[in-house]
């Protein structure tokens, strides 16, 4: 029998409804753990609660403790696979996270809920069931950090939450999950051709990410070149375009030498470097402006985050980004 390691960090999964006034809310103990003793049947479970905060509270600084927790229990016990709980509404953002920190052929599954534990409906103990599953899969090995919920397995580098409240809001717009549950069996059908692993020790860059608009304002930046920080994502307008009146302030945040990384805003398709007129993605290309290869920006944002504590050289930035 596999052995697997839960580790909880809190979320919608580790909470109850209060069934007077409707709110959910963690309080006392991990509601998990008195159900725990029924997944001994799939596999020798241990578990640890490294936190119990709920997602919107989570932090780089929160995801580099977990990732660090993880490579020293893979590293020092005879662990087979590790199942992270945690709130949905970052759960996209650790979990790339993780993807991109860990290096290990083991599997590490994220998973949630959308429904605290006593609710009818709930779906916590059902995907914490299949994410203990696919843990214990052999295909399940060096795929890089795996999101599992609602049946579906999905890439850290791809899933993207797409409902507020919809218990399949998990999703991957453009490729679609790599795999499916059933009740008999873990199928893959595809899997990622590249991965990539940065194991940086801190995390003390300031990143910012900011979404454009029709008639944006370039004084908004000034918050930016203020507040110091040491890089920017911008989610552009379709291919890679951003109006007119942000370039300039653009301009200056390159000449400080804060990188720029350009992503769409829009959920499918990649920026390219196609229009020349003034913000146009190729003018901005032309300017420093680095173009990602199909990330969103929050995850864009936590790429940056990493990237910075290994170099601020502009060509390796690009290659990482590419």
């Amino acid at each position: 029998m596999k052995k697997i390691l839960i580790i909880h960090t809190g979320g919608t999964i580790s909470m109850k409804e209060n069934k007077q006034t409707g709110e959910v809310a963690p309080e006392g103990e991990h509601p998990l753990l008195e159900v725990l003793p029924s997944l001994s049947g799939i596999a020798d479970i241990q578990d640890e609660v490294l936190f119990h905060i709920p997602s919107p509270h989570m932090t780089p600084n929160h995801m580099l403790t977990l990732g660090k927790r993880i490579h020293e229990r893979l590293a020092n016990e005879d662990i087979d696979g590790i199942v992270v709980t945690h709130g949905t509404d970052t759960l996209e953002e650790t979990a790339f996270f993780l993807d991109i920190y860990l290096q290990t052929r083991k599997p590490v599954i994220v998973t949630g809920a959308m429904r605290s534990i006593n609710e009818v409906g709930s779906d916590g103990l059902y995907n914490l069931m299949t994410s203990v599953r696919v843990a214990c899969s052999e295909e399940a090995q060096d795929k890089g950090v795996l999101v599992v919920m609602n049946d579906e397995i999905h890439t850290a580098k791809n899933v993207t939450k797409t409902s507020t409240s919809n218990i399949a809001t998990f999703q991957s717009p453009q490729y679609g999950p790599i795999g499916i549950i059933t009740k008999r069996n873990i199928l893959f059908h595809h899997s990622l051709t590249r991965r990539e692993s940065y194991p940086v020790q801190h995390l003390n860059k300031h990143v910012g990410l900011v979404k454009t608009y029709a008639g944006m304002e370039g004084s908004i930046f000034e918050a930016f070149e203020n507040a110091g920080i040491d890089g920017l994502v911008i989610e552009a307008l379709g291919q890679g375009n951003v109006p007119p009146t942000i370039v300039e302030p653009l301009k200056q945040l390159l000449d400080q030498g804060v990188p720029i990384v350009l992503v769409s805003r829009c959920y499918q398709g990649i920026v390219q470097d196609v229009y020349s007129y003034e913000g146009g993605g190729s003018s901005l290309k032309d300017m420093g402006v680095i173009f990602s290869n199909g990330l969103t920006g929050p995850k864009a944002r936590i790429k940056l985050l990493i990237a910075l504590e290994m170099t601020d050289n502009h060509n390796e930035l690009m290659a990482m980004f590419a």
